[in-house]
């Protein structure tokens, strides 16, 4: 009889993670159909999988580890390249500690779903924290947007749970639209990163992982249309104005869990997607500080425009999605901050603006999901949708 070994390192750990929500989905969903009554307990064990999540984020921390592997599957000649770093390992900390607390509400908020819809609600949820958790330790294009349109189509279906609403359903086919729009762009900056000026070749398998692009020299027009398609691609999810324009419809229609899930936690991954292509991919020898100056504006822009529209409404889950729109802003306020410090040579300052952009980010997905939950609470208790006035405050 062999001894099951625990992981050797964070990396194992995180790939053992994604294996175990998916495992988890697609188990539960055959099991809620049958035992609707299972929801609490199963809603617990998907939890420790945000633990377990959390802690090889907090583990690669600890270790300041760059691990990188190649596993198989993909297409033939491309498999998939993975990587844990600093970055990645931040944001997996993020993930999992805020996803093993909303899975833990999420076992008594769907307790009167029927088996059908329970199993199903189950399996998206699992799929959407695997696809997640993808995103940030993908090391190369093809396996990136892989993970990245999964997200997209999980969390699609998670705003289309009520589907019988005509609100629900233009709410969710505004957000895949804006999705796929993003993703475009995405793919038009890794392509460019891909192609290497001194050759003009078209692309090749190899040139797809991230080391590779990394290497890449692009010419200051070439470079500045890989910032500007990333910039407008991560943008689009993470609520750029005009871009944005999905984020208060889609957010408060969806199950209160997953309203959560994707203001806490799928924003952050459009903010991750920017510092590893600006920072990461690109380097500070092909950016300039102006491009700082832009996100900077951007970012203040958004969040002057988010508070003060979150101030106009009454329904508590669209006040928390344009408070989410502010708060993003903030966010991109600290890496316009950071591009711009370290290109003009502060690096002090620049990695100050760089700490405080991760730190409002965390800050962000633990309160605003709290937020959510609370809302959510409220609306469920009371069987009716909660207005808010000024003569309320």
């Amino acid at each position: 009889m062999r001894l099951m070994l625990p992981p050797a390192d964070p990396l194992s750990l995180a790939l053992l993670m994604v294996v175990y929500f998916g495992a988890m989905g697609f188990s539960g969903f055959f099991l809620l159909k049958r035992w609707p009554g299972l929801q609490p307990a199963l809603y617990t064990l998907l939890a420790l999988g945000g633990v377990g999540t959390a802690l090889s984020g907090l583990w690669g921390l600890e270790c300041s580890c760059d691990l990188r592997m190649i596993l198989g599957g993909g297409l033939p000649n491309l498999p998939f390249h993975v990587r844990l770093d600093a970055l990645s390992s931040f944001f997996l900390l993020l993930l999992g500690g805020v996803s093993a607390g909303v899975l833990l509400f999420s076992g008594g908020y769907f307790t009167g779903l029927s088996g059908s819809k329970a199993g199903t609600m189950y399996l998206r949820m699992a799929l959407f924290l695997g696809t997640m958790a993808g995103v940030f330790l993908a090391d190369d294009a093809y396996f990136f947007m892989l993970s990245w349109e999964s997200m997209a189509l999980v969390s699609f279906f998670l705003v289309l749970t009520d589907d019988d609403q005509e609100e629900v359903k233009n709410a969710g086919y505004l957000y895949l639209l804006m999705a796929h729009f993003g993703s475009l762009l995405i793919l038009v900056s890794f392509g460019l990163l891909a192609t290497h000026e001194t050759s003009g070749t078209f692309p090749s398998l190899s040139s797809l992982t991230f080391e590779e692009m990394g290497r890449t020299t692009l010419s200051p027009s070439i470079a500045f249309l890989v910032f500007f398609s990333a910039l407008l691609g991560f943008g689009a999810k993470a609520g750029l104005l005009p871009l944005h324009v999905w984020l208060p419809e889609a957010h408060p229609v969806a199950p209160t869990p997953a309203s959560s899930l994707l203001s806490g936690v799928m924003l952050k991954t459009a903010i991750y997607g920017m510092i590893r292509v600006f920072l990461g991919l690109m380097g500070l020898d092909q950016i300039s500080y102006q491009w700082g100056i832009v996100v900077f504006l951007a970012g203040a822009f958004m969040a002057l425009f988010g508070i003060l529209y979150a101030l106009l409404q009454s329904d508590p889950k669209k006040l928390l999605a344009y408070s989410s729109i502010e708060n993003i802003g903030i966010i991109l306020l600290g890496l316009g901050l950071s591009l711009l410090y370290l290109k003009k040579g502060s690096p002090v300052a620049g990695v100050i603006a760089l700490s405080a952009t991760l730190y409002h980010s965390i800050n962000h997905a633990f309160f605003k999901s709290l937020l959510f939950l609370g809302a959510g609470t409220m609306i469920h208790a009371s069987g009716k949708t909660i207005s808010i006035t000024w003569e309320d405050c």
